[in-house]
């Protein structure tokens, strides 16, 4: 059997990490707290009709786009199942589902939160305290990295040897 064919496929826990994690970032802090939208710090604040407007645009474009992440993971995890393969470790799953979220946050915290400024993490607090409130994101995204980085090298150990059910 071609060893190019027997890994697991990492991309698509990444994938559908970059998805999940913006859907949470839309879902949870965008539509449940309210915390932000898309372009709330690029002169759109949710203080108009026509800035509410704008930003469901943007979020919905931004949701989309989240949405394609995930079909991308969906369609490599399909593929790679159809081939022969190793037994393949549930961690390492969802530990490329984490590196895929904490790669979103990083990515998306530092472009749009430091580099672009377009929102912040959690706009309803003082606007002296949105740093921390970025940071924060920053951080937990890196844990997330770490963590998911550590399950997959466990579930790479955990597979080693073993060989698909029959």
């Amino acid at each position: 059997m071609d060893n190019k064919n027997v890994g697991f496929p990492t991309s698509a826990g990444i994938w559908l990490g970059l998805g999940l994690g913006g859907f949470f970032d839309g879902i949870v802090l965008h539509q449940i707290l309210q915390w932000h939208h898309m372009l709330t710090s690029a002169g759109y604040p949710p203080d108009s009709v026509h800035n509410q407007q704008v930003n469901t645009l943007w979020d919905g474009l931004f949701h989309a786009s989240t949405y394609v992440f995930v079909i991308i993971g969906l369609a490599t995890l399909w593929r790679a199942a159809h081939r022969n393969h190793v037994w393949w470790s549930g961690k390492m799953l969802f530990g490329t589902i984490l590196m895929g979220f904490g790669i979103f946050n990083l990515v998306e915290g530092v472009v749009d939160h430091h580099l672009l400024g377009i929102h912040h993490v959690n706009e309803t607090v003082a606007r002296d305290q949105w740093l921390y409130w970025d940071i924060g994101f920053l951080a937990w995204g890196a844990m997330m990295l770490v963590a998911g980085w550590v399950l997959l090298n466990a579930g790479k150990r955990e597979t080693l040897g073993r060989s698909h059910p029959q």
